[in-house]
């Protein structure tokens, strides 16, 4: 998987994928989901990947802080319906990882995401390593393209 925005994503394409419910509360003047919903939808997925209780990926005394977040809105979404959301892991550093992601709704991919995401020393603030457990589960959810 490439990230080039030009290209007809589809939600299969991701190998994890979420959902949001929208609410009329996320509905702007014009009728359509606020742009400002759209950063919201894209944490849904990052947060249930990165925050699974099964499979976390912060060891203790770590968390995660977003360094980057490049979204592109390709279409409107619309009131009443909901949202799947797609992530897939692009690049795994030493102390981060890269995310691409989609929204789509009824199939119509309406938005694109990169995010550069970094693993830090709750008390130092400063990045640290991933832990081996953490690159393990990211290597399932990256593309053929972009492995490690």
């Amino acid at each position: 998987m490439t990230t080039d925005t030009t290209k007809d994503w589809t939600l299969e394409q991701f190998p994890a994928r979420a959902y949001d419910k929208l609410r009329f509360a996320d509905t702007d003047r014009q009728g359509h989901v606020n742009n400002a919903v759209f950063s919201t939808l894209i944490e849904t997925g990052r947060v249930e990947l990165i925050y699974d209780p099964q499979a976390p990926l912060a060891s203790p005394g770590t968390s995660f802080v977003i360094a980057s977040l490049n979204l592109q809105l390709r279409a409107e979404i619309h009131w009443p319906g909901i949202v799947d959301i797609g992530t897939a892991v692009t690049r795994v550093g030493n102390s981060s990882m890269q995310l691409y992601q989609g929204l789509f709704q009824n199939g119509v991919c309406c938005a694109t995401a990169e995010t550069v995401i970094v693993c830090v020393d709750d008390s130092t603030q400063k990045s640290t390593p991933l832990p081996d457990s953490a690159r393990h589960t990211l290597a399932q959810y990256q593309t053929a393209e972009k492995k490690v």
